[in-house]
């Protein structure tokens, strides 16, 4: 039997994390999202934060389909794009090109995935709190695993992958 480690899935089982723990912070109200806790929170490493603007942030998606998959997340709990200000939406398609940016210099890929699910019925995993995905892509990414295993396979934690991206998100300041 094949085994395939990743270690930073045993923190989130013991919620021993701030990212993951967030989840269950319940010092907010009961229908503030785990993006609104984050970003007013100030443990931007424990949190994955890679970058905090006027009015978004930009973090590592905890369960992510690639390494360097990277959220852009407004401040402001909104469950649309069309509910967003223009200043939001406009920040927003700014740090996907950011991000973008910071990804080819820290990880290399070859293409990239941008998007957003709006609704639960367009797959959101989080529908009240609208967010994009950037996504980085291999030509040699795609395999056997996710299709007949369930399985993904990232070939670093998502510290290492943090803290190759946060040096390069600095060095742009």
């Amino acid at each position: 039997m094949e085994h395939m480690w990743s270690p930073w899935r045993s923190r989130h089982m013991t919620h021993s994390t701030t990212a993951e723990s967030v989840a269950g912070d319940n010092s907010g109200s009961p229908d503030e999202s785990v993006f609104s806790r984050i970003a007013r929170r100030d443990n931007d490493e424990a949190d994955y934060v890679l970058w905090r603007g006027t009015h978004a942030y930009v973090l590592l998606n905890l369960y992510p389909y690639n390494n360097g998959h990277l959220l852009v997340v407004p401040y402001r709990q909104k469950s649309t794009w069309l509910g967003l200000s223009d200043e939001e939406r406009s920040e927003m398609t700014d740090l996907v090109t950011r991000c973008m940016a910071w990804l080819t210099e820290a990880l290399h890929p070859d293409g990239y995935n941008v998007g957003m699910n709006v609704g639960q019925a367009a797959g959101a995993g989080i529908p009240n709190h609208i967010h994009m995905h950037v996504v980085p892509r291999w030509a040699a990414d795609t395999n056997f695993m996710p299709t007949t295993a369930n399985t993904r396979v990232l070939p670093e934690s998502l510290a290492q992958t943090w803290s190759k991206l946060r040096r390069v998100v600095e060095s742009t300041r």
